[in-house]
């Protein structure tokens, strides 16, 4: 009989599938915008505010950067399980990212939708 020590870690699909659901909408989300921007006839600051002021742009680049952020909270937190043995120092780690993580959502919502 095997012993597993438990230690918070999430084992089976889900965080597998995250991964890989959030780097297709990322990476669909840098095609469409790259697509848009070479079918445009010049670049400049009327370029960039005119592919954000509709509401469909706006909502698929909040997508890609919460797609973004929970990819980036997946990785961290298996780097962290892997290398940091300390419990303590381990949620201290965790409490900093997540309190990060959440300013970056407030942030670029303030950004996109100017709230």
């Amino acid at each position: 009989m095997v012993n597993r020590i438990v230690t918070g870690a999430h084992y089976g699909l889900r965080d597998w599938l995250v991964q890989r659901v959030t780097a297709a909408v990322m990476a669909l989300y840098a095609v469409v915008v790259v697509v848009i921007l070479l079918m445009q006839p010049s670049f400049g600051y009327d370029t960039w505010a005119g592919l954000f002021s509709g509401n469909l742009m706006r909502t698929f680049s909040m997508l890609f950067l919460l797609s973004l952020f929970y990819h980036a909270w997946v990785g961290v937190r298996d780097i962290v399980m892997d290398y940091v043995k300390l419990a303590s120092i381990r949620l201290a780690i965790y409490v900093l990212v997540i309190l990060a993580l959440v300013l970056y959502v407030i942030w670029s919502m303030q950004i996109l939708w100017g709230l």
